[in-house]
């Protein structure tokens, strides 16, 4: 194999942009891995994650000044190739897949150097002021998207705060300290912070970060959760109800510690919202005293407001959609299902999640029917031996079995890769080690559709999917997605049926058919 690294030097792109462009390198033939970071400490460690050594051992990759030297404001491509030609080759589709992600588009640093364009604004409140929006009546309806690494996200929202803009804050690994003193500050001005970590809204029907594309309609949420806010949004497109408002808040806000400052100003500003004719409030598990008087501001407002909270049996977003859907006296809610009808070979059930809300779901189904459910992988455990010997259906059958529910989208999995809702070929990887352990007859997966997600997600899952089937094992999906997202829903949906997976539109339904198939096998030994 052959390294090939290469900076660029005061060429900053957000993270967004450069894992969408890393994935087309890794898709080039011959390629054994790729990462475009910038050369920050935390995007260091990511190379070196995956054995990019950004050093200046002698004859090492990192002897080069230029790669030694790199700071936070420099780009580093790594390729890892069968050849130079090959390594080229990727680094040309980075290329390609960047100026098509800045076509259309004078953002980002570099966008029109050469072209005879003015440069852009270098700081959130200029590129306000370009746009008359700073200080002014208009900038109450200015967001401000920021997707830069998280030490440096604080100045940025901060800037943003500072010219009268409401803030989406797409970055993670923003301290807790910091984000606890954004959302007060921004509570102060009238300004709503979403994040860190928020990867889903939608603002008057425009989609922000992994959005699906709904129809406009009476309902708002506000949610602490990105995926579980889209699975509803999907059911209730499903059922024919369009969306107004989505603003998430990011998963720590119903903490102890930051106490829901977003999301009593994100209820506060849907309340006020004349066209919005309920709410939905979307989170995982909130801190009591937090949810107490969350309850409290829900049961004030005037508005209706339908309460969500993951992370028990008893309630699931499917509930919700219900409840919304008799609340605006619809007919009920019934999520699509196409069931296949492999039988398992063995009572193990694994969750290979790309959505955390949809895993925590699950985990709560799960544990409720099972008992204890991991979130750590079982796979790489050595399978169970016996008389049979090893690796052997009777083997498989004689150990305690795997129950686990796993979220690849957490910051453990994505350090170092592309996120599993558009990079799936991580979540792939473990998928095939858990067709190859025996213990396991049952694998859940949910396929996220919408802006931002993988193109054609059916595409790759399909032939791994009909692997797993003709070895024995039933592989149940949710697929979350609308009519109008752009990687047609129903083809998606046809692929992973004829590849042999049960195909539901709820994760709740879809996780508690894997359950099923797991207790009408055997009791589950855990």
């Amino acid at each position: 194999m052959i390294e090939r690294l290469e900076v660029r030097a005061d060429c900053y792109f957000d993270s967004i942009r450069l894992m969408q462009a890393t994935a087309a390198m890794r898709e080039v033939e011959g390629v054994s891995d790729a990462l475009a970071v910038m050369a920050s400490p935390a995007g260091r460690g990511f190379l070196a994650d995956i054995g990019f050594a950004l050093s200046a051992d002698p004859g090492g990759i990192g002897a080069d000044p230029a790669v030694t030297d790199a700071g936070a404001g420099d780009l580093v491509i790594a390729v890892r190739g069968c050849d130079q030609a090959t390594c080229g080759a990727a680094i040309e589709a980075f290329d390609g897949a960047l100026r098509a992600l800045q076509a259309g588009s004078h953002r980002g640093a570099g966008d029109g150097q050469g072209m005879g364009l003015a440069p852009p604004p270098r700081t959130l409140s200029t590129a306000a002021q370009a746009a008359g929006l700073a200080h002014s009546a208009a900038a109450e309806l200015g967001v401000a998207l920021i997707s830069v690494p998280g030490e440096h996200a604080y100045c940025e929202a901060m800037d943003a705060l500072d010219a009268g803009l409401h803030v989406m804050l797409f970055s993670d690994n923003v301290s807790l300290e910091q984000e606890c003193a954004l959302k007060h500050e921004a509570a102060r001005r009238e300004r709503l912070v979403m994040g860190p970590d928020c990867g889903t809204a939608i603002i008057s029907g425009v989609g922000l970060g992994f959005a699906n594309a709904v129809e406009p309609g009476p309902v708002s949420v506000v949610g602490a959760s990105g995926t579980g806010i889209q699975q509803l949004l999907c059911l209730l497109d499903e059922a024919g109800v369009g969306v107004r408002h989505a603003l998430g808040t990011g998963g720590r806000d119903l903490s102890a510690e930051v106490g829901g400052v977003a999301t009593f100003t994100a209820l506060a500003a849907l309340d006020r919202d004349p066209d919005t004719e309920l709410i939905a409030l979307v989170s995982k598990p909130p801190d009591q005293a937090v949810a107490a008087r969350i309850e409290t501001a829900a049961d004030d407002a005037e508005t209706p407001v339908i309460r969500a909270f993951l992370g028990t049996a008893a309630r699931t977003l499917e509930d919700a959609a219900g409840d919304i859907l008799r609340a605006l006296g619809r007919e009920p809610l019934t999520p699509s299902a196409l069931v296949a009808t492999t039988s398992p070979r063995a009572r193990g059930l694994v969750g290979l999640f790309a959505g955390g809300s949809l895993c925590a779901e699950a985990r709560a189904l799960a544990a409720a029917a099972l008992g204890p459910v991991a979130t750590d992988e079982p796979m790489s455990a050595e399978p169970p031996a016996d008389d049979a010997g090893a690796g052997s259906a009777a083997a498989a059958g004689s150990a305690a079995l795997p129950l686990a529910m796993i979220d690849y989208g957490d910051d453990r999995f994505t350090r170092g890769r592309g996120h599993p809702m558009f990079d799936q070929r991580y979540r792939l990887e473990r998928f095939e080690a858990a067709v190859s352990d025996p213990r396991i007859g049952v694998i859940l997966l949910d396929v996220m559709l919408g802006y931002g997600a993988h193109p054609d997600p059916a595409s790759e899952l399909a032939p791994c999917i009909a692997r797993a089937v003709a070895a024995g094992v039933a592989v149940v999906t949710v697929l979350c997605g609308t009519r109008k997202d752009p990687q047609d829903r129903a083809h998606q949906q046809r692929q992973l049926h004829r590849a042999g997976a049960s195909v539901f539109s709820s994760n709740a339904a879809a996780t508690r058919h894997a359950i099923a198939l797991v207790a009408a096998n055997a009791e589950v030994s855990v």
